[in-house]
This record gives C-alpha cells, structure tokens and sequence, in this order.
C-alpha cells in the first residue's frame, strides 16, 4: 500500500468538504477548489479527516493513490493558507513594475515583457527585484512562476536573470585562459 495515500488529511476548522461519487469540493476562508478523482480512488470523510481508498491493485491504481492523497491535501491547505511563489530578478537595470493585474519586466530586451496572470493566480511586486505569485492552487501557482521564469532564465555563467527566491545558485568558472591572462 502506498505510504503516502494511506496517510489521512487533516480537515481544519473553517475548512468545508463535499464529496458526490469522484467529485471532491473543498471550501475555505481563501476560496474554493473542486477536482474529479475518478472512479479507481474513493475519498471517505472520517470526522476531521480524509481518507483516500482504491479499488483494486493495478499498477495504474497504485500510482494514483499516492497522487490523488497529495492533491486532496493541497487543495486543504490551498484554500486554507495559499499558495506563494517568489522570483528574485539579479542584474544591472533589471527590475519589476506592476501595472494593475499585470507586470511589466524589464530584462535586458528591447523592449519590456508583459506578464498577464492566469485567471486564480495573483501577481505582486516588493520594491523592484521581487515577484511573488499567490493563488489557493499549487499547480497554478507553480505554473505561472515557471512561465514567468521561462522569460528570462539565469544566466549560469554571469547569475543574470530571474530565479527562485532562496536557491543558491552555482555559477560556472568562465574559460581558463581568461582567468590566467593568456592572449
């Protein structure tokens, strides 16, 4: 049995759930998410928890129970707490503006990148080096900070452009010669 799907959700107070056949809607003080688990995975509600139970033991089954676990605690602690993401822009004339919903990057093109969010996901700004993406679904939230990193990804060798706030990152040595002074 999968170590993860037998683990039980913790359901907190001011938290609802509505389980119809595979049809699972969880509501909170942040907002509300639904998702379809199918009919090989079967979510009981047990006092203040949720268990989650397969069918059978196909492989397929197996692999989806683990899965449909984690994503059922995600969505509880979604619209529990939120989801946040955070980007650091590093470079020299690098920097972030908000202009109503949307964000304006500039990093080193010619021109500035627009960066709409998708609908659930809420973009900020802190001062000019900093985008936080925030919204009650992980997978979204974790989506649009890729496609927001894919505008500029850092450069390995120099350390410009966006990145992940508190990951280190390893710059490479440049060419040998150069280090040494060679012609």
């Amino acid at each position: 049995m999968s170590r993860i799907g037998r683990l039980p959700v913790a359901v907190p107070k001011g938290v609802t759930v509505k389980i119809a056949g595979g049809q699972v809607t969880v509501k909170g003080p942040k907002g509300e998410l639904s998702r379809d688990f199918g009919s090989e995975i079967t979510v009981k509600q047990e006092n203040d928890h949720l268990v989650v139970e397969r069918k059978n033991d196909s492989q397929q089954t197996r692999a989806l129970h683990g899965l449909s676990r984690a994503l059922l605690a995600n969505m509880v602690t979604g619209v529990e707490k939120g989801f946040e993401k955070t980007l650091e822009i590093v470079g020299v004339g690098f920097r972030a503006q908000k202009a109503g919903d949307k964000v304006t990057l500039n990093v080193g093109y010619s021109h500035p990148v627009e960066v709409v969010p998708m609908p659930g996901v809420a973009l900020a700004v802190e001062g000019t080096t900093k985008v936080k993406v925030t919204g009650i679904d992980k997978e979204l939230v974790g989506l649009m900070a890729s496609k927001i990193l894919a505008i500029k990804p850092h450069d390995d060798y120099k350390g410009k452009g966006l990145r992940y706030a508190g990951v280190p990152v390893r710059l490479k040595a440049g060419k040998a010669g150069k280090a040494i002074g060679r012609k």
